[in-house]
């Protein structure tokens, strides 16, 4: 049950990366393509920022959203 939880999280967390790459979504839009709640939101996009994403929030004419940019560096170990 846990595990499933955590893989549920996981899949969300991807989902709302896609999205921040793809646009720039207010918190409420963001909730509602991802079908959780506005705080869920907030929390994801903590979740984010402490693995390393850059998302800022950017004031538009009527609202403010989020975009995304920076990713983490990924690095790799080599065998040998």
């Amino acid at each position: 049950m846990r595990y499933e939880k955590a893989l549920g999280i996981e899949r969300r967390l991807g989902e709302l990366i896609r999205l921040l790459r793809g646009g720039r979504d207010s918190t409420p839009g963001l909730a509602e393509k991802l079908g959780v709640s506005v705080p869920t939101v907030a929390r994801d996009i903590t979740a984010l920022r402490e693995r390393g994403y850059g998302i800022r929030a950017v004031r538009h004419a009527r609202h403010w959203a989020y975009e995304l940019v920076s990713e983490p560096a990924v690095t790799s170990v080599a065998g040998g």
